[in-house]
């Protein structure tokens, strides 16, 4: 009799969808033992964004949280999700460093490996494949399922068969924006069934409503595997809940047989801990049907409104939804799956936040028109290419081909900081990020970010205050709107504000006692009152046309230009990075650079003079 087998996501993409990736390990650890006594068939637990998350935002060590895992979940299968060529950073990696990364996976107790790549261009999955099953793992390959005009069943069909031809031990259709129906899932999972030997599993996410019904549709026709997650972690843009999958099957000849009641202490357990994370809470990550039409997965849209909320534009969302479509036409209809999510997803965020479409252009965007990812799946915008590389060489082969090897170089560049090879790993994914979370390591401060109490019952967060409001300051009236806030850093936050319509960033610092939230107006703290000071930016306001700016808030990774270098228009000067995603900026002018105001790792706001150039 078939059963269907479950993996449960709520220790990975449940909590990348509905709460930005921030789940800590400590949060996970006490609810192991009853997950490991469930009877799944595995626990999806790492990759992803995960790895990301963690040294960014929550400074924990990737492979401890993986080890610490492993040894808490004795019973039960680990999974993770791999980018193909692009592992868990976002550029392609040479072979050498995916067979040390995917070797390390396993070595700390990683048994099943969903791989992918966002193109689903199989050349840049088949060195990781070969990677998994050289260290006697699962390797799971995966198509990401998307609609367009250039992706149909027999493309769909064709790259199965190219997967098992690779020696994939089974299959995943990757719905990561929950864009089947139960017609469309049945016809493609009839057309696998027939055309594949190997199971196949099914991970859509349930954001437009349907993914139930999809997931019963699937595994009528021949799909008996399925991703679900704990139901208070579960549905929008995470998963179907895997209580309410486990009571459907009940009974019948697909019944799981796994135990309700085990299932539904564990949901109660994570109902009361995703109440610690309430400040990455996303009213866009319920359902909404719109995902039809702009293809926005689970994962990014929980991390694109908390960014859009850093960023201090989060009004603009909609605006943002509405361009993504325009911008993954352009591109040639990628799936909207990391990485490509994030570059069509920032390049919508600038075309809409600048007011003119590429105006800027983000350097993934510009690596992606230059083939670096691999083969767009439909034709790209010329005029768009044309404006992003000129008259660049496009790449034609497995960009992977074209990298040497870098274990040997990724060592050295980091040196005494790395204590191990998952360092060195580490390292590799985010270069920058991880040599600051290794930094901080070695100095002993490593600080996540703060979570903020959640308010008490009927309380709002904090006492309510005016977000819009006019002040006088020596005479002048100024119009402010404040447009969001970033998180606090010890005691210090950013606040994003518009003065005149012109945004600008502030940040608060407090030197007194300050109001916790859902504190009901009882002060946090005891002791003499002191003041709070604002800190603006002392750089000077763009006024010149020769005045290098950014178009959003974000951090200097590179300055290309000293005081005194010739530059002419169009030429690069700085490297920013926001949202994840680096932009170069170019010189407005022709000229010479008489004042640099920036250095690397400073944070920058839009229409202040970075550079000037006369």
């Amino acid at each position: 009799m078939p059963r269907v087998h479950i993996t449960d996501t709520v220790l990975r993409d449940a909590h990348q969808s509905l709460i930005a990736t921030r789940l800590r390990l400590e949060d996970m650890l006490p609810i192991c033992p009853k997950l490991d006594n469930i009877g799944f068939w595995s626990l999806e637990v790492w990759g992803g964004a995960t790895f990301d998350a963690c040294v960014r935002f929550l400074k924990e060590d990737p492979w401890e949280r993986l080890t610490k895992l492993r040894a808490a979940l004795p019973h039960t299968p680990l999974q993770m999700l791999l980018r193909g060529q692009n592992l868990l950073g976002y550029r392609h990696y040479p072979d050498d460093v995916v067979y040390a990364f995917v070797q390390k996976c396993a070595d700390h107790g990683m048994d099943v490996f969903r791989i992918f790549d966002a193109l689903n261009d199989m050349r840049n999955i088949s060195t990781s494949v070969t990677a998994v099953k050289k260290s006697g793992k699962h390797a799971q390959g995966a198509i990401c399922y998307t609609t367009s005009p250039v992706h149909g069943i027999d493309q769909f069909v064709a790259m199965a068969k190219e997967l098992e031809a690779m020696g994939c031990d089974s299959l995943a259709i990757k719905d990561m924006a929950g864009l089947l129906t139960p017609s469309a899932t049945a016809t493609l999972v009839r057309a696998l069934h027939n055309s594949v030997g190997i199971p196949l599993q099914l991970h859509s996410h349930a954001t437009s409503g349907l993914a139930p019904i999809c997931q019963w549709k699937a595994v009528e026709n021949g799909c008996l595997h399925i991703d679900t997650a704990i139901s208070t972690m579960s549905g929008g843009t995470s998963h179907p809940a895997t209580e309410t999958m486990v009571a459907a099957f009940k009974g019948t000849e697909y019944d799981t047989g796994l135990n309700l009641e085990p299932l539904q202490e564990i949901g109660f357990y994570f109902r009361e801990v995703r109440k610690k994370y309430a400040q990455f809470e996303s009213e866009f990550t319920g359902l909404d049907t719109r995902v039809q039409v702009n293809q926005v997965p689970g994962g990014m849209i929980s991390n694109l409104s908390n960014q859009l909320k850093e960023q201090g534009e989060l009004q603009r969302m909609n605006e943002v939804l509405e361009e993504i479509p325009r911008v993954r036409e352009d591109l040639g209809y990628p799936p909207l799956v990391t990485p490509t999510s994030q570059i069509v997803g920032t390049q919508a965020v600038l075309n809409v936040i600048t007011g003119a479409r590429y105006k800027n252009i983000t350097n993934e965007v510009k690596f992606y028109l230059q083939g670096r990812y691999g083969r767009p799946p439909g034709t790209v915008n010329t005029v768009v290419r044309q404006q992003a590389i000129g008259n660049a060489d496009v790449i034609d082969c497995r960009p992977a081909d074209l990298l040497e090897p870098e274990m040997e170089k990724l060592k050295d560049e980091i040196g005494s900081l790395a204590h191990s090879p998952e360092d060195v790993l580490t390292y590799a994914m985010f270069p920058e990020i991880g040599r600051d979370f290794l930094q901080q390591r070695a100095a002993g401060t490593l600080t996540p970010e703060p979570l903020e109490a959640p308010p008490a019952a009927g309380k709002d967060y904090y006492c309510a205050v005016a977000t819009e409001f006019n002040i006088s300051l020596h005479g002048e009236t100024y119009h402010i709107k404040v447009t969001g806030t970033g998180h606090n850093t010890q005691d210090r936050r950013p606040f994003y504000v518009s003065v005149d319509g012109v945004p600008e960033e502030i940040m608060v610092e407090t030197l007194d006692e300050i109001m916790s939230p859902g504190s009901g107006g009882r002060a946090a703290n005891t002791g003499p009152a002191k003041s709070s000071t604002l800190k603006g930016s002392k750089r000077p306001r763009a006024t010149k046309p020769g005045h290098v700016t950014s178009s959003m808030p974000g951090a200097i990774v590179d300055v290309l230009v000293k005081v005194g270098d010739q530059v002419n228009a169009g030429d690069p000067v700085l490297v920013t990075e926001a949202m994840k995603m680096e932009t170069e900026i170019q010189a407005p002018i022709a000229g010479k650079v008489t004042q640099v105001h920036v250095k690397k790792s400073d944070t920058v706001n839009p229409d202040e003079a970075l550079i000037e150039i006369e």
